[in-house]
């Protein structure tokens, strides 16, 4: 079940089950591809730990072509995912003892364009990553999750103003 509640910056919807939650992340990663190649993306994942960010995450991956397993990289950090023209690093920070770790890690060369970085904990990196395009907040509601979108850049705005009357259906 989808329930759309739009602002100028803002997109919230209810999602009951796996598979829907799947099927969000489709539709937003349909709407991340073509934005991301001329000057790359950054979504930060925030929620609670069994929330869905990952399961989320799987859908933005299939709708880029991705046929494999997803799986949090909580252990090293980033997972790439290449793909035709487009690069997608899922980022799991929530290990992360130190921001000044990301240094180490080269953190700045993940983010340019031709990329859509998907940073799941990005608390845990503050002062160390971009401010984000998007915002994607997952919490528990009842049975489903309640999902909220904001935009924080001209394009994480295009990108809602596109893509909520797909993401409603």
């Amino acid at each position: 079940m989808v329930e759309l509640e739009t602002g100028t910056q803002n997109f919230k919807t209810r999602i009951v089950g796996e598979s829907a939650m799947v099927d969000f992340g489709r539709c937003l990663g349909e709407a991340f591809k073509s934005s991301a190649l001329e000057r790359g993306l950054v979504v930060f994942l925030e929620g609670d730990l069994g929330a869905g960010k990952t399961t989320l995450s799987r859908g933005v991956l299939i709708a880029c072509g991705h046929s494999g397993a997803v799986k949090s990289p909580t252990y090293t950090l980033v997972e790439p995912y290449e793909f035709q023209g487009l690069t997608v690093y899922h980022f799991d920070l929530y290990r992360l003892g130190d921001p000044e770790e990301l240094e180490y890690l080269g953190i700045r060369d993940y983010f340019g364009p031709s990329s859509i970085c998907l940073l799941e904990w990005p608390a845990r990196g503050e002062g160390f990553l971009p401010t984000p395009d998007l915002t994607l907040t997952v919490s528990v509601d009842g049975e489903g999750r309640q999902v909220s979108v904001q935009g924080h850049s001209a394009l994480g705005q295009t990108i809602i103003s596109v893509g909520a009357s797909t993401w409603s259906q």
